[in-house]
């Protein structure tokens, strides 16, 4: 198909890949009120438009913990990056630095920290959880910063997994559930070739590395549940600071205490983030929140946001609300599952490409100049 603007991805995606794949990560929990209100409140903010102010220099350009970002954004650590395209997580980071912008690895990817590093001259980032075993956690620490990464992003809104109704009903989950993902698979041959053959192995590459054996997709769902732990608190993170001497973003904050809580904790960042509606369905949307936390920690540490984001407009909006950087999560996902590291490329040129015409209507000739002043506020 053609692909003309970034929201044509997901369409592509979607004929591409077996139904439990883009399912898994196009859904979120329960009824999906919250994944809904990402987009559409997102959208609903009005730009300013502004006219006749020699727009002909504008710079998009950032720096964020020392490192120079070409664009404002960021990819967001998606599990399970490696099914989506032929060794996913390899492709989505050099895709990344070709176009000058950080990617983060999850804990859940298919390919391990060893795999992904080495093929990279800029450091990537890697994510972790708060998890029961402990001594994974200094593992993978461990191993991340021997491998170079700059900078750990810590998910902190997933103390128990939320319920996502599609998964059961695809097959990622429930019963019979390895037979219909094979099933899905006969009739996606392109996908079937590519990845489900020729992309092997299929495991969780930083976990199977730390358990010494192979951590497949059939133990994917249990592992996360046998591991995620609601004990947790500020006080769990403390050996982690402790022990990390490099940039540490707290994942996964919408509350304006949380937010001075992570500035008293010693964070250098956070993101503002409902997981993309993936866990707590009914809260919300990282774009309503936003604002807010803005006004309790903006200058004390960066703001990071995701959840929602689906353009170079997108952006601009969230810019100009307070962040400093966004995050895509499921946007790139779909231009990796469609064309590999050429359709993340392409898509981040896209989103260049609109955000220098939303910023050249609006009249800031850097990102430093989108400010609340650059919206409607009716």
């Amino acid at each position: 198909m053609i692909i003309s603007s970034t929201s044509d991805y997901r369409k592509a995606a979607q004929a591409k890949l077996p139904p439990f794949l883009f399912h898994y990560i196009d859904g979120g929990s329960y009824n999906e009120h919250t994944l809904r209100r990402n987009c559409e409140d997102l959208s609903s903010i009005a730009l300013k438009q502004r006219v006749l102010k020699n727009m002909s220099d504008i710079d998009i350009t950032t720096k964020v913990f020392g490192e120079s970002f070409a664009l404002p954004i960021a990819l967001s650590p998606v599990g399970l990056t490696g099914m989506y395209s032929k060794r996913g997580e390899v492709q989505a980071a050099l895709a990344a630095e070709q176009k000058g912008i950080p990617f983060t690895m999850s804990t859940v990817s298919v390919c391990p920290i060893e795999e992904v590093a080495p093929k990279l001259k800029r450091p990537m980032w890697f994510q972790l959880y708060v998890l029961k075993d402990r001594g994974f956690m200094r593992n993978v620490l461990e191993r991340a910063k021997e491998a170079g990464v700059s900078t750990l992003v810590f998910t902190v809104d997933m103390p128990v997994p939320g319920a996502r109704y599609r998964d059961l009903h695809s097959g990622m989950s429930g019963p019979n559930a390895a037979m219909r993902r094979v099933f899905q698979a006969m009739r996606h041959p392109d996908w079937a070739l590519n990845v489900g053959v020729l992309g092997k192995p299929h495991d969780l590459g930083n976990i199977s590395t730390y358990r010494g054996k192979p951590t497949k997709l059939e133990d994917y769902i249990g592992w996360l549940g046998e591991n995620f732990d609601p004990s947790i608190s500020w006080k769990d993170l403390e050996w982690i600071r402790d022990f990390w001497d490099g940039p540490m973003i707290i994942k996964g904050i919408l509350d304006q205490q949380d937010a001075k809580d992570a500035v008293s904790f010693g964070a250098d960042g956070i993101v503002v983030s409902n997981h993309g509606g993936r866990q707590l369905d009914g809260v919300m949307s990282s774009v309503k929140a936003l604002p807010y936390i803005a006004d309790a920690v903006k200058g004390d540490l960066k703001i990071f946001v995701d959840s929602g984001i689906r353009s170079g407009l997108d952006v601009v909006r969230m810019l100009a609300l307070g962040a400093d950087c966004a995050m895509l999560g499921r946007s790139y996902i779909y231009a990796l599952a469609a064309y590999g590291r050429a359709g993340v490329e392409n898509l981040l040129d896209l989103y260049e490409k609109e955000m220098r015409v939303a910023m050249t209507l609006t009249g800031a000739n850097d990102i430093s100049q989108l400010n609340h002043d650059s919206l409607m506020h009716i």
